[in-house]
């Protein structure tokens, strides 16, 4: 699974909005830079955020953006399905956006894409934006940890 720009982009902005939580409007300028997000691109997002009352926007010279809800109202799964569309590694696995597949009756690996789906799925879905957030940072050295860098691609 790989995220697009779009749910990468808005899950920056959510979390900052959560780090700074309480402290008034944050500014669209102060969320694109502290995250290296294109302005134009993160107004979009914003709104599309707002639309799903996820955000809200507070107008004016001191204006910005402020969480709508509380963060544990708001899972990671919330925001890539509404990004993204799916969350299923294949079309043939998906619920919501289901593709037929010539091989569905034959492939072997089609479980395997299921369990994927289902396990990313619960992931996601249990990762509220308070959950995630009280969470630790992952450093690098668990990202290549010895036991996870035997083959190319990971």
């Amino acid at each position: 699974m790989k995220l697009s720009k779009k749910s990468d982009y808005a899950l920056r902005a959510l979390f900052t909005l959560v780090e700074l939580r309480g402290r008034g409007p944050v500014s669209i300028r102060e969320i694109a830079e502290k995250n290296d997000i294109p302005r134009r691109f993160l107004e979009q997002i914003m709104l599309d955020l707002k639309a799903r009352g996820w955000v809200l926007s507070i107008p004016g010279r001191i204006g910005g953006f402020e969480l709508a809800k509380d963060p544990s109202e708001i899972t990671m799964g919330q925001v890539v399905r509404h990004f993204d569309g799916v969350l299923a590694p294949i079309p043939c696995v998906s619920t919501s956006r289901y593709e037929p597949c010539s091989q569905e009756g034959a492939c072997r690996f089609r479980r395997v894409m299921l369990d994927i789906r289902n396990y990313v799925s619960r992931m996601m879905d249990s990762a509220t934006l308070a959950k995630v957030f009280s969470g630790s940072i992952v450093r690098r050295e668990e990202v290549f940890s010895p036991e996870m860098t035997f083959g190319d691609g990971i």
